[in-house]
């Protein structure tokens, strides 16, 4: 899926990686004459592609940033209290990710845009892109909670 660069930063050997809204990075370099991206050698090249889509391979695999640390966990909730707003189409917020842990029974997790669904049981967990509209729906009694994770504190 399409995602917005944020910034920019060069990895261990020197080659600029781009920030992406997600928490992902995509290198950018520039190897004539495979590669031409001579707009990344500059401040000013860089600065212009910020807000420019890049697909993000990692966000379509579902796979959350392994830096991401967690920071907030719901209550454990049943087929009986289950938020409505966990039941009709939401996201989470940029760079906010989401890990569905289910620990009794099924609960369906939809991802409509991606015409995705899965049924999420104990040792089958959910993950929760950033951005991406989804709901999730009780197949019976079911216990659950949805813990968030995001970048690291500076």
């Amino acid at each position: 899926m399409d995602r917005p660069i944020t910034g920019f930063h060069l990895d261990e050997v020197g080659d600029w990686v781009a920030d992406l809204s997600c928490g992902h990075g995509q290198h950018v370099r520039h190897q004539p004459p495979f590669t031409l991206r001579p707009w990344v050698l500059t401040e000013e090249g860089r600065a212009s592609k910020l807000g420019v889509l890049l697909a993000c391979v990692r966000c379509d695999a579902f796979e959350r940033p392994p830096s991401f640390v967690p920071y907030r966990r719901t209550d454990v909730f049943t087929e009986a209290t289950v938020p409505r707003g966990l039941l009709a189409e939401h996201s989470t917020k940029r760079a906010v990710w989401g890990r569905i842990v289910v620990l009794d029974g099924t609960l369906r997790y939809h991802v409509a845009s991606l015409a995705r669904a899965e049924d999420l049981a104990p040792g089958r967990e959910g993950t929760v892109v950033p951005e991406l509209v989804h709901h999730v729906e009780p197949l019976g009694p079911v216990r659950f909670f949805v813990e968030f994770f995001r970048a690291p504190p500076a």
